[in-house]
């Protein structure tokens, strides 16, 4: 699906450009999409993942042949320093989550200098039947995100909007449709496959705007990323 391809491929650019690294950790894995792109992407590296739901560890082990654990972010089953690299793509925002005792536990389980790398929904405005589907309790503004990073010990943040060529087809379809009285269903699902391939052109486009050093003055989505001093 288009999302997860532009999210992943974001993801593993962001992690790259912090300096990469091959212990890695997939915060909230899901069913292991992101480690299965890891696995394609840097073989060499070592990956674990851990997830709240037993059923999705047990996906998640199958399509990405990593270890996986079923544990909190709240609270990481491993020691300090384990890992030169943590993922956690749309997982603080979650109902339930800690935020500060997951960026603790974060910082705590990352190397000196390793990186930490999140995906978060953007503006609280844009809370939608969507968020409520997913779990989500909670969406930020870049700001609030870099302060949160600030406030538990992080370093070197950069943080910025993504999703922004497609955001207003986004808003027009989260905000009218909960005017509409949607179904409260999510409304992530596989387009047809023009759709998708346009979709996808428009997040690659500006994956590589973004590289050439262009700020996204809006989004849907927030992609940070800190260091452990």
């Amino acid at each position: 699906m288009w999302w997860f391809r532009g999210l992943h491929a974001n993801l593993i650019a962001a992690w790259r450009g912090a300096g990469g690294g091959r212990l890695l950790l997939d915060a909230g894995c899901g069913t292991g999409g992101l480690l299965a792109r890891l696995a394609a992407e840097a073989p060499a590296s070592l990956r674990c993942g851990i997830e709240l739901d037993p059923d999705a560890c047990r996906v998640a082990r199958d399509k990405s042949n990593a270890a996986i654990a079923a544990a909190s972010v709240d609270r990481l089953p491993f020691a300090d320093r384990s890992f030169d690299a943590i993922f956690s793509a749309d997982v603080l925002c979650h109902r339930g989550v800690d935020e500060r005792a997951a960026l603790a536990e974060f910082r705590r389980c990352l190397k000196e200098r390793g990186a930490l790398v999140l995906n978060l929904p953007a503006y609280r405005w844009l809370y939608s039947t969507h968020d409520a589907a997913v779990d989500n309790a909670r969406r930020y503004a870049r700001g609030e995100v870099v302060a949160l990073l600030a406030e538990a010990g992080f370093a070197d943040i950069r943080a910025g909007y993504w999703n922004c060529i497609l955001f207003p087809l986004m808003v027009a379809r989260r905000k009218l449709g909960s005017a509409l009285g949607a179904s409260g269903a999510s409304d992530v699902a596989l387009l047809p496959a023009p759709l998708e391939r346009l979709f996808v052109a428009c997040l690659a486009l500006e994956g590589g705007l973004r590289s050439a050093g262009l700020r996204f003055p809006f989004g849907g989505s927030i992609l940070a990323v800190a260091v452990r001093p």
